[in-house]
This record gives C-alpha cells, sequence and structure tokens, in this order.
C-alpha cells in the first residue's frame, strides 16, 4: 500500500521555477520550463542550477528528507503546516575582534556547527578562498550548485523519479535505506590536541600526538597537521583517521563535499551522487539511477529503454539511425535542421552519412557535381584549388574570370 501511494504521488515539480531567467544563456532563452522528465529547460536546455531561482527551502527540505530516521535528525526540524523534515543547516553571522580592535561581522550561509566559533572561522579560513561559503560571494554560488549536484534529490525520493513503476519504487527505497544505515554521514571538526587529550582520558594512557593527534597526518594529502587547526573526522571512518578541511573531498569529482555530508565506501569518501554511481548505473537521459533490471548502453553510457532518445525531439531511437551531438544523440531529422552543415556548392544540408570536404568554416559534398571549379566547372577531387569566400576555383586565371 505504501508503495503504491509513492506512485501516485510521483511529481517532477514543473510548476517549480517556472519562468526563470537563464544566468547562462542570458536573453537567448524564453525562461525556465522544466523538461517532463530530463530535470533540464525546455527552452535551453540548461539545468535548474543554471536559472536565476532560490533553491534554498527546495533544497533544505531535500537534505532533511535525506537526515530523517538517521541519527543525525538534530539537524533537521520539522515544518508545523506539513512535517516535512527541513535541514536547518548552520548559517551564522559571527563577529570577530575586541575592543583593541575593529569588530567585523561576516556572514556565512553555512559553517560547521561547533561551539568555538574561533574553530569554525579557522576551518572556513582553511578553504580555497572562492570555495568559502561567505554570503553574496562565489564561495556561497559554489555551494548551492554543488548541494544541486551532489545531493540529487531523485537518488533519495522516488517521488521525485519519472514514472517508476511499483517493484523500483520498492528497489529504490531498500537502497535508501541501506545507504543511510551503512554510509551516510556528516564530517565532524575538532582541534586534533582535544581529540588526543579526549582519548587518553578515555583509555587511562596515551601522550599527545599519534593517530588522530597533532602529528597525525592528512588521510588525502598524507602531510602532518598543524597545531592549532581544526580537522575534520568521519565517524564511519575511524577516529583515526583525519583530514585537512580542504582535503575533505569526494574520491571522484574531488569537490569539497557540501557541508561535509559524505558517502563512506570501502575506504573512500564519496558525494552522493558519485556514490549512487558506484552502486547503480545512471541514466544519461534523465540523470535518475536504473532500478530496473532491463537498460541499454550507448555510447558509452546507461539508459532507460524509455530514455534513449533524441536530445531535441524526444523521438525514442531503438532501432533508429542517431547522430552523437556534443555528446548527446539526436534523430537524422533534427540533426539536418538544427546541426548539419551546409554545402557552399549546392547551398543544402550536409547529411550525417555524406563524404564531405572542408576547408576553414566551408564545407562542400564530396561529389562532383558540388566540389568543383566556380569558373570553369572543373572536377576538384583529388587536385589543387584555391578557396575565396567559399567559392572554389582550380586557378589564378579562373579566379581573375569570376
Amino acid at each position: 500500500m505504501e508503495i503504491e501511494k509513492e506512485v501516485k504521488k510521483m511529481t517532477l515539480g514543473h510548476e517549480f521555477g517556472a519562468g526563470a531567467a537563464c544566468l547562462k544563456c542570458k536573453d537567448k532563452c524564453e525562461g525556465f520550463e522544466l523538461h517532463f522528465w530530463r530535470k533540464i529547460c525546455r527552452n535551453c536546455k540548461c539545468g535548474l542550477a543554471e536559472h536565476n531561482v532560490q533553491m534554498n527551502t527546495e533544497e533544505n527540505k531535500k537534505v532533511g528528507k535525506l537526515f530523517e530516521d538517521t541519527k543525525y535528525t538534530g539537524l533537521i526540524a520539522k515544518l508545523k503546516t506539513d512535517g516535512v523534515p527541513v535541514y536547518r543547516g548552520n548559517a551564522v553571522t559571527i563577529t570577530l575582534g575586541g575592543p583593541a580592535t575593529a569588530q567585523i561581522s561576516v556572514t556565512y550561509e553555512w559553517a560547521p556547527p561547533v561551539a568555538n566559533k574561533y574553530v569554525a572561522v579557522r576551518y572556513i579560513e582553511l578553504l580555497p578562498p572562492e570555495k568559502r561559503p561567505v554570503a553574496g560571494t562565489e564561495g556561497a554560488a559554489y555551494r548551492r550548485q554543488q548541494m544541486a549536484r551532489q545531493l540529487p534529490e531523485h537518488d533519495q525520493d522516488p517521488a521525485k523519479c519519472h514514472e517508476l513503476s511499483p517493484a523500483e519504487v520498492k528497489k529504490m527505497q531498500q537502497f535508501v535505506r541501506k545507504y543511510k544505515d551503512e554510509a551516510l554521514g556528516v564530517g565532524d571538526v575538532r582541534l586534533p590536541e582535544e581529540m588526543v587529550l579526549l582519548k587518553a582520558a578515555e583509555t587511562g594512557q596515551g601522550e599527545p600526538g599519534g593517530a588522530g593527534g597533532a602529528k597525525a597526518s592528512c588521510r588525502r594529502c598524507n602531510q602532518p597537521m598543524r597545531v592549532g587547526d581544526p580537522a575534520v573526522y568521519a565517524e564511519r571512518a575511524g577516529y583515526d583517521k583525519l583530514w585537512h578541511p580542504a582535503c575533505f573531498v569526494c574520491c571522484t569529482c574531488d569537490e569539497l563535499l557540501v557541508d561535509m555530508i559524505y558517502f563512506w565506501k570501502r575506504g573512500k569518501l564519496y558525494c552522493g551522487r558519485h556514490y549512487g554511481d558506484s552502486e547503480k548505473p545512471r541514466c544519461a537521459g534523465c540523470d535518475e539511477l536504473i532500478f530496473s533490471n532491463e537498460y541499454t548502453q550507448a555510447e558509452g553510457h546507461n539508459w532507460h529503454l524509455k530514455h534513449f532518445c533524441c536530445f531535441d525531439c524526444d523521438l525514442v531511437l531503438a532501432g533508429e539511425t542517431y547522430v552523437m551531438e556534443q555528446d548527446k544523440p539526436v534523430c537524422t531529422a533534427c540533426y539536418m535542421n538544427n546541426y548539419a552543415v551546409k554545402c557552399s556548392g549546392c547551398g543544402q544540408a550536409v547529411e550525417p552519412e555524406a563524404q564531405r570536404v572542408s576547408y576553414g568554416e566551408h564545407h562542400w559534398h564530396a561529389a562532383p557535381q558540388c566540389f568543383k571549379c566556380s569558373g570553369c566547372a572543373k572536377v576538384l577531387m583529388g587536385q589543387r584549388f584555391m578557396a575565396v569566400q567559399g567559392r572554389l576555383f582550380c586557378s589564378v586565371e579562373c579566379k581573375k574570370k569570376a
């Protein structure tokens, strides 16, 4: 019964962000219009992240659902209206300075949830400048982009997927439960020196330094930790391992793990997207993980059977001739209308399978009726020629006569 309810409530939220301007295409895009299942704009083919849409509320709901029914429920709150779990994040404004110095207030869209504000600030200072989540900067924009990229809502919520069968919904729910129980975690920012003292107090032995201490090395770069600098720990990895703040990254994409949300698998840190990729094939058409037993592989990618379609018109390409254009499959008709080069001889589009001759920005059918001298009509296949503004000549004399 629960699975049937999940299937019935599926939606891609086509009203959300409708009409928003594209930050990449500018006036070329008429405004965001969500494709039915590709999760891109119908008008310009860019994603939602490239459009001027305020995603804070939606992103917080997404992460809230990710943490629901886990040990990280302390990071979420329930909306009073509908009980939806919402990620509270940790946006803070920190004022630094004292009586003898000017006070400076800085607002961070996110900072590690630690009691000592100086540890939080030092953690952010140790990140690359362009990735520090200071409100109104490129670092804040980077964080929002990575939130969308690393934690796809369609990797955890069947309601955000396109036409899953009841069997696929069940498999996805089992997959989500499994990674919540076995892989999902949130980094823990601490001073290594304090960790050593804590470990010594727990065991009744030990000296400063050693595993997890100030003399320990970063798990990623193998460089030692500096005394006084915070490190990131991952509970699933064990507190004998630690990372520099800038080294706490996904092992696949090398991007900072957004808000330190990680997935631990076989001794490696993953972001949500690439953890999913390591477990299931991902459809290159809709960007969703594939939970069906049958799917197709083409052009080095995986596809739902129903999603191996022309990128322009959505014609299903099974058994059809297609052309790869900018790493996207397009049918022959769309290729001829939208991508094919024009023959400078006959003025017609050059078919994808046709032989052609190219010179600079000009192209010709490799045929006698097209690739010939504009002066005397001599066929130039395999001959010396000169090209002037798209016109071919066999000799200087023919060019002078033109």
